[in-house]
């Protein structure tokens, strides 16, 4: 069986190798450069004998360095392989629109994409155009470090795997927790200021009442002399520093997809439910008393985070309170709060229950010569103590921050970040692209994140006891039919119900427009939405 898959491989690659040598030369991506004809290699081991190159797209924070070949997990890779990786890197804000442009040019395709940001349908599009190929014999053949990840968890396998039976990508996979103690469970943790709660004699709020009552104090007291306060702040519709969260005490809550498994095992959408339209209606009244920072629905990042830097904010969300304000000490997590009739709740987020999956991480493009380089040199970065420096960072920089010291084990222990940003310094060294840290790493290969570890104490301590939902919507590969009809109906009423939730906080209006509401979003698709949505999550549980 192994030497007829063998054949397969081989019969595939020929076929792809002639194909590819008919379509004549490509031009390259990266630098201008023009792809010149390579030796194709075969059991190849690294580090080669002699240089070799290969073509990928990537992204980088623009605070951060635009040329990976600057950075030491990169410098190290190539003085281990002695591949050259000829890069196209596009500043991360940019990414989207450059990517799919690059892309558009199959004349001048690069090898592979390392930080590919695909989604699902993004795959099976891309796929379909032949842009992309099918990678799951070069996993089978080339790539033990993967293969072994997805044997001893098969249910990763089972999340890569299209329903045309191929595999498209090389996943991104961080384990930090399991089920209702993952990491991801929540986005948009609240954080008080329990500096100025003492300060004026207040308790921590537990009820919404509560709460408006601490923020009105929070406007009218001027806590540590200050009148520039910012009672509540947040950036709407934006992920982790969306205030959906406080709308768990209202019912279902508002996860960043909008999407929520019931106890029944039934999809429901959050902006359409009753508890929904009441939460709103209080936000409002938040509003009305100048409870909210008026740049809330209009402000980026930088304005944000200079507030919090700033030391304004009674209260803001975020996933870690440290990438806001500097006085991160003086924060708590607010518990979740008990709504008007007592329902208390915190909501979780949608394909959180297995810890961080990205699926469409890293692809091959068709114009790919060098498959079996390109697998085993992607399949070093799933190598456990090449996958760790990757996701975090690396060690051994000199005079500057890092994020890990090598011990002489071998092992790496993560480094005190002091008063320094998570998000920055890990952006200064990480290099994301395909990756896989699993639980069993802690411990034996690396430490925890201190920052981790916290934010795990704090979901522990805080927040499982009131996450009332006992599923989360799964991570689903659809086929592309269903993928395609998703796509179109989520853009549609994910871009309106946002709209309208923006609105209503900031001028009112939802009990009045709320049937006109209802009816426009059964109009963009809503039903059928749900419909497919459902038909994967009964898969799922069926499985």
């Amino acid at each position: 069986m192994e030497n007829s898959m063998k054949r397969s491989v081989r019969r595939a690659l020929a076929v792809m190798l002639i194909a590819v040598t008919a379509a004549g030369s490509l031009a390259g991506c990266g630098k201008g450069s023009t792809k010149t004809e390579q030796k194709v290699l075969t059991d190849v081991s690294f580090p080669l004998e002699e240089t070799a190159t290969l073509s990928f797209i990537t992204s980088a924070s623009p605070t951060s360095t635009q040329d990976p070949n600057e950075r030491t997990i990169f410098k190290r890779l190539q003085e281990k392989t002695n591949v050259e990786i000829d890069w196209t890197c596009f500043v991360s804000d940019q990414f989207a629109d450059k990517k799919n442009l690059a892309l558009s040019k199959k004349d001048s395709l690069p090898d592979g994409l390392f930080n590919a940001g695909m989604s699902t349908y993004d795959l099976l599009r891309y796929a379909k155009q032949g842009v992309i190929i099918p990678v799951e014999e070069l996993i089978d053949q080339y790539m033990p470090n993967l293969k072994k990840v997805l044997d001893e968890n098969p249910d990763y396998r089972k999340m890569i795997t299209a329903a045309d039976g191929h595999i498209y990508s090389f996943p991104w996979l961080e384990q930090l927790g399991s089920g209702k103690e993952a990491i991801q469970a929540i986005a948009d943790i609240p954080w008080i200021n329990k500096t100025w709660l003492d300060e004026l004699g207040l308790e921590v709020p537990t009820t919404t009442d509560e709460l408006v009552e601490v923020l009105k104090a929070f406007r009218d007291s001027s806590p540590e002399g200050r009148n520039d306060v910012i009672p509540m702040s947040f950036m709407i519709n934006k992920g982790g520093e969306d205030p959906g969260f406080l709308l768990g005490a209202f019912g279902y809550g508002d996860p960043g997809d909008h999407v929520v498994v019931t106890s029944d095992k039934e999809v429901v959408y959050a902006n359409v439910q009753e508890g929904y339209k009441e939460g709103i209606e209080w936000f409002h009244t938040l509003q009305q008393e100048n409870l909210i920072d008026p740049e809330a629905f209009t402000q980026d990042w930088a304005a944000y985070v200079a507030k919090g830097k700033s030391g304004r904010y009674g209260m803001f969300f975020t996933w870690d309170s440290g990438n806001i304000v500097s006085n991160q000490d003086d924060y708590i997590a607010l518990p979740a709060l008990a709504g008007p009739d007592g329902t208390v709740n915190a909501p979780r987020q949608s394909g959180s229950a297995t810890s961080g999956v990205d699926i469409g991480r890293c692809v091959l493009t068709s114009a790919c010569e060098n498959l079996e380089l390109a697998a085993k040199w992607i399949d070093l970065m799933y190598e456990p103590i090449q996958s760790v420096q990757n996701n975090w960072g690396t060690y051994g920089e000199e005079g500057k921050f890092n994020i890990f010291e090598l011990k002489e084990d071998g092992t790496l222990a993560h480094m005190d970040l002091g008063t320094e940003s998570p998000v920055e310094v890990r952006e200064a060294q990480a290099v994301g692209g395909p990756l896989a840290i699993l639980d069993s790493y802690y411990g034996t290969v690396t430490t925890c994140p201190d920052d981790a570890q916290w934010r795990l104490d704090i979901l522990h301590e805080t927040y499982v006891k009131d996450m009332k939902e006992e599923y989360v919507y799964p991570v689903a590969f659809m086929s592309q039919e269903d993928a395609e009809l998703v796509t179109q109906y989520e853009t549609e009423i994910r871009k309106y119900a946002e709209q309208k939730k923006a609105e209503w906080i900031l001028n009112g209006g939802v009990d009045e427009e709320w049937d006109a509401y209802l009816e426009k979003m059964e109009g963009l698709g809503l039903s059928k939405f749900l419909e497919i949505k459902q038909k994967y999550l009964d898969a799922y549980f069926a499985e």
